[in-house]
């Protein structure tokens, strides 16, 4: 397995371009098993998750071309010769659940895995499969696998009231509901970016959809839907990160294709903690207003809250501020596996169920940590970025699912990082 060392050097200045949404582009991608014609994503990200996504797709008979250094994505469905979703790539990844809804929608009957990911809590899969039932789909769960059925005529309309807000249950249903017979509404709609982003691209491909962004989407079904062609909107938390980063250092960075609109509730915290974020042109321009970092209380919630997907990094920037901060979990359950080795850096954190007090000390250390997921990775990569000496991060296949270039692009504003092969131990 790789690692990657990184070395405390002070400040950083330059840019970094940030890239198209991982969470929104492994959403649009099964969007193709909606109609027989071509759907083409551009600014799509080069990760180990659309790759895994390209897997499935092929294995159910679509067709996806990767272009222009894969930052263009050609998918076509007009040939599916399977609806099964196999455990062996479906485990590899949670979005997986996603081809679900528009294979049901489109051709009446699919099989799907129950799905993998990070380890991070159970998120199951229940608010799926509850909004494609109120659809009218027939749903049989054996072996670990989901059989589903659309009744004769294809999928209704119906009234999808969410009893909590869920992400992928939200893309599951809009996807799906632009084909059933009637209206649907979907009520405690999920309002990230990425949902807003699907609907503009399904609106594209000829769907009826109003109310994306809000708590009640409302989709009119059609009979058919059909190509276009839709650029991946800003990966906000790749955005997020890497304004972590003078924010932690010192410095000045200016994220390109960065909006604040994407991340406010994250941008009103770092203003608190006194670090300065002003839109340019170009994107954010990230800097340390004077010189200390305060700290500051944080409770991730769902969009447009703050991000649980940006909690770890904040952890990171937050072991070094003035004070002493508490971060409540709200979101998922066992997300702070990445506090132990921030711990063996020298933080002061400690963890009682959902909240973590975060004690800022004047330095970190360099230490070997290990990564526990995607998000925890990269904090740890933060943290090295600030601590004497040099850290070691392990495990680190977790990061090349959700960050291109990650090294190249922290080099590029003069970072001391590096990817390495593991050397095996020996007896």
């Amino acid at each position: 397995m790789d690692q990657i060392i990184v070395r405390g050097n002070g400040p950083l200045n330059g840019e970094i371009p940030i890239a198209g949404a991982k969470n929104a582009c492994l959403t649009l991608m099964p969007a193709t098993l909606l109609t027989d014609q071509p759907l083409t994503l551009t600014n799509a990200p080069r990760l180990s998750d659309i790759r895994t996504m390209t897997e499935l797709l092929r294995s159910l008979g679509a067709e996806v071309a990767s272009l222009q250094d894969g930052q263009v994505l050609a998918l076509s469905s007009h040939d599916l010769n399977n609806h099964t979703a196999d455990y062996d790539i479906v485990r590899k990844m949670r979005a997986s659940i996603l081809v679900l809804g528009p294979m049901l929608a489109r051709d009446g009957h699919a099989v799907v895995s129950l799905p993998g990911g990070c380890a991070i809590g159970a998120r199951p899969v229940d608010l799926h499969l509850k909004a494609l039932e109120a659809m009218g789909a027939e749903l049989d769960l054996r072996d670990g696998y989901v059989h589903a059925k659309a009744p004769a005529g294809g999928l209704k309309g119906a009234v999808i009231d969410f009893p909590l807000v869920s992400v992928g249950a939200t893309e599951n249903a809009l996807m799906a509901a632009t084909l059933a017979r009637g209206t649907t509404v979907i009520r405690n709609a999920a309002r990230e970016p990425e949902i807003v982003d699907l609907a503009h691209c399904l609106r594209r491909m000829g769907a009826q959809i109003e109310g994306e962004g809000t708590s009640t989407i409302t989709v009119e079904g059609v009979r058919a839907l059909g190509g276009a062609t839709h650029p991946v909107v800003t990966d906000r938390i790749e955005l997020g990160t890497y304004m972590l980063a003078p924010a932690i250092c010192g410095g000045e960075v200016e994220c390109l294709g960065g909006r604040i609109d994407l991340l406010a509730a994250f941008c009103e915290k770092l203003d608190a903690a006194g670090v300065s974020v002003t839109e340019t042109d170009r994107g954010l321009k990230v800097s340390r207003k004077n010189g200390k970092v305060r700290a500051v209380d944080v409770v991730t919630e769902p969009f447009p809250g703050f991000p649980t997907d940006l909690q770890a990094q904040m952890m990171a920037l937050l072991c070094t501020a003035e004070g002493t901060s508490v971060l409540e979990e709200k979101i998922f359950e066992n997300r702070f596996m990445h506090a132990p080795e921030l711990t063996r850096m020298g933080a002061r954190i400690e963890v009682h169920g959902g909240h973590a007090t975060v004690h800022g000390v004047s330095r970190l250390r360099g230490a070997p940590v290990m990564a526990t997921d995607l998000r925890a990775s990269v904090s740890l990569i933060l943290a090295g970025l600030a601590a004497e000496g040099e850290t070691i991060v392990s495990r680190v296949y977790h990061l090349d699912r959700g960050y291109e270039k990650v090294v190249r692009k922290l080099r590029g504003v003069g970072a001391q990082i590096e990817r390495i092969k593991e050397t095996p131990a020996h007896d």
